[in-house]
């Protein structure tokens, strides 16, 4: 991994990790038939035996949760990693319950709170693929009442579901409030609508974390389907990926395995009531158990790299990427974050998701949950194919749960074994790196004829080029070999010439056009060790 100054950080997020919200959508049911290219290689993972080492490493892991459980007066703690498809790891400690003593294991069931989040941005996801919503929608086309509004000015943009997915609602964040009404009724919540909503910021212009947005977002999946929230949920999220054992109301589960959630107070553990489901699910209703959650997290796995096979999800991969993708991102620090006290974090949020970026192009999604007597979180890396959560039956740990699996993560770096995807290098990087090379040694006038871009030689002249080259040329000796192209995508990247003296290191970039030409050509001496 290699640090980059924080301005070339901030153009990389501004290009790739997708700023601003407000494109123009096109329903999927109205979009053409792509051409996909059939050269085109997805990066790989070149690690031999990359899963058996670390499930092999994975073993030592039990320590850091069973440490935190027992520093943090956790009740119980379920916890697992998932790698691409796989759970490589699960385990427990403690209790779901302190009077019956039940152990806790990866089939015990927890409330997971704001880990719902995503399931609702995916279903409203689902229903804009589907053409039965636009993103651009404003709220009152699906709750009449929210056209009577008052905002804070005259000039504010009317509340869109792309405002409640992205927290930019203008709505207060609400965590001390909306935790206590999970159990509110549909038609409770409108009355609530219809009586008014107070602002606290200007819409569509700051972030702001809001349970009421993902409420009213539950409200329009019902109204939308035609079909109660959690029913459309679970048939068209839930039941495809196989979680067969997560539920909405906890009346339902198999008490055997439903985890009693705590607050930790005057030094002993005090039962907290469980809520039952109503509207407010939505923000923070779901109940599961490690092994079925390590299906979704395989699932946002499964959305990467980006490639041509055939669709098996509940959403399409393109979906679940840009439910990954950062709105809103601002500059954070975490000190628990792989031990890293201070490097600048890029943090925002997607789509019922938490996406962060930090100094070394690591990319973090995930979400933490709380409720009282919960806390949990989990997180993905995407360009790493790993997926970490953790669950407890105490009130609002999601933080210090989220320490231990960064634990686990900062082992994973330390033992080598975080290691991302490598990108092959395309047919027309690999011709033009042997022409490049054979160019810089040459200059002969058909090969620059062949593959020099119109604006080579009008932005550094053909004569100093050969100058400046022949110059370095001279500082290296012969040259003995071409070393292989390291591609930073399709069309970009650098190669190594080996000299007798000295080394070269050659960085070229070809053009948009169909025959991709040299658009863009340095050569510089790499200094001696």
């Amino acid at each position: 991994m290699k640090s980059l100054p924080l301005l070339l950080l901030n153009i990389i997020l501004g290009l790739t990790i997708g700023c601003s919200p407000q494109s123009v959508e096109e329903p999927a049911g109205q979009q053409s038939p792509i051409r996909s290219s059939n050269t085109y290689q997805p990066p790989l993972f070149k690690e031999k035996e990359r899963i058996q080492k670390i499930r092999t490493l994975l073993a030592e892991s039990h320590q850091y949760y069973a440490e935190s459980a027992a520093a943090n007066h956790l009740p119980g703690l379920a916890y697992g990693v998932v790698v691409d498809d796989s759970l490589l790891l699960f385990g427990g400690c403690g209790t779901t319950n302190i009077e019956s003593g039940v152990p806790v294991t990866e089939h015990s069931l927890f409330r997971i709170a704001s880990m719902s989040k995503s399931f609702t941005a995916m279903a409203i996801l689902k229903l804009r693929d589907e053409g039965k919503l636009s993103l651009s929608d404003p709220l009152f086309m699906y709750i009449p009442d929210l056209k009577q509004l008052t905002y804070l000015t005259g000039d504010a943009t009317p509340v869109s579901i792309l405002n409640l997915l992205t927290m930019t609602a203008g709505f207060p964040e609400d965590n001390p409030w909306g935790d206590r009404f999970l159990d509110i009724s549909d038609d409770v919540l409108m009355e609530q609508v219809e009586e008014g909503i107070s602002f606290s910021t200007v819409t569509s212009l700051h972030y702001e974390y809001s349970n009421l947005g993902f409420g009213l977002l539950g409200h329009i999946i019902t109204r939308v389907s035609g079909v109660p929230y959690q029913e459309y949920i679970t048939k068209n999220i839930l039941q495809p990926l196989g979680m067969n054992h997560t539920y909405w109301e906890y009346s339902e589960v198999p008490r055997e395995l439903l985890a009693q959630g705590y607050r930790w107070e005057d030094e002993r553990w005090v039962s907290e009531p469980l809520l039952h489901d109503g509207a407010f699910g939505a923000m923070g209703g779901l109940i599961t158990s490690i092994e079925d959650f390590s299906k979704y997290i395989s699932l946002h796995l499964s959305a990467w790299p980006p490639r041509s096979d055939p669709e098996t999800g509940p959403v399409k991969r393109s979906t679940l990427r840009e439910m990954h993708r950062m709105n809103n991102p601002r500059y954070y620090t975490d000190p628990n974050r792989f031990g890293n006290h201070t490097s600048p974090i890029m943090r925002g949020y997607g789509f019922g998701l938490v996406a962060m970026v930090d100094h070394e192009e690591v990319v973090e999604v995930g979400h933490n949950g709380g409720l009282p007597g919960f806390g949990s979180s989990y997180m993905f890396y995407p360009q790493y194919g790993i997926g970490i959560m953790a669950f407890s039956n105490l009130t609002y740990v999601g933080g210090i749960v989220r320490t231990a699996n960064y634990m686990v993560m900062k082992n994973l770096i330390n033992q080598g074994l975080f290691i991302p995807r490598s990108l092959p290098v395309s047919d027309i990087l690999d011709k033009r790196k042997e022409q490049v090379a054979q160019l810089i040694q040459s200059w002969d006038p058909l090969l620059e004829k062949e593959i020099v871009a119109a604006n080579l030689y009008m932005d550094i002249s053909r004569e100093t080029r050969i100058e400046e080259a022949r110059g370095l040329l001279s500082l290296a000796g012969e040259i003995i070999s071409t070393g292989p192209v390291i591609p930073e995508n399709q069309l970009r990247g650098s190669f190594i010439l080996t000299g007798a003296q000295r080394s070269l290191k050659v960085y070229f970039t070809l053009t948009p056009e169909a025959e991709p030409m040299v658009q863009w050509l340095t050569i510089e001496l790499i200094p001696e060790k």
